[in-house]
């Protein structure tokens, strides 16, 4: 039988109660939920709205201001440069992916320390997931580098597949003539430099 998903209501005086427990409980509690991997949902009390991903939020920016930031200026820059780019849809299936592949490395730690040293390996995955990256970051960053290289590659090839579909089929098109753009020589109204 499938567990029941933990439904937990959000009131207007921003209190959240675990309709599970029966009791009122703190972002720090939906964290450790969270942790648990318990499935759960958060609703407005009055609307029913789904609030879920609204809260998972808030704890990611507690999160954020805590302590050691896991995003850094650059990266919350241009992730918010993103919303309403072309690239927008693109950029979460991407970091999704990266961080299933990332899960994956992690549980693959984890099912080799418990063949290796059975039992309670929490302490073990901990120390190995460490040795792992001190002697595998510099390979990793390599790995990642060469794959952002090369996803980078892959756009650019795709723009300009683009650029040249688009071409061959406004080719016999008159188009009026624009001024120059900014930063683009006189009589290059195509945008090339």
């Amino acid at each position: 039988m499938a567990k029941q998903l933990r439904l937990i209501k959000k009131y207007p005086n921003r209190r959240l109660y675990d309709t599970q427990s029966s009791s009122y409980i703190t972002f720090a509690d939906v964290k450790e939920l969270v942790m648990k991997q318990e499935e759960f949902q958060v609703v407005d009390a009055k609307t029913n709205e789904d609030l879920t991903r609204s809260i998972l939020l808030q704890i990611i920016l507690e999160e954020e201001n805590a302590g050691t930031p896991m995003f850094t200026h650059d990266v919350l820059t241009q992730l918010i440069r993103f919303y309403g780019g072309a690239m927008q849809g693109m950029v979460g299936p991407y970091l999704e992916k990266n961080i299933h592949a990332f899960i994956e490395i992690q549980r693959n730690i984890q099912e080799q320390s418990s063949k290796m040293f059975g039992g309670d390996t929490a302490k073990v995955n901990q120390d190995l997931w460490s040795q792992f990256m001190n002697f595998q970051g510099p390979a990793m960053q390599s790995l990642v580098s060469a794959y952002m290289d090369q996803s980078k590659q892959m756009y650019e090839q795709m723009q300009s597949q683009l650029q040249t579909q688009s071409r061959s089929i406004f080719a016999g098109f008159q188009f009026p003539v624009f001024p120059p753009a900014p930063g683009h020589p006189p009589g290059d109204n195509t945008g090339n430099k």
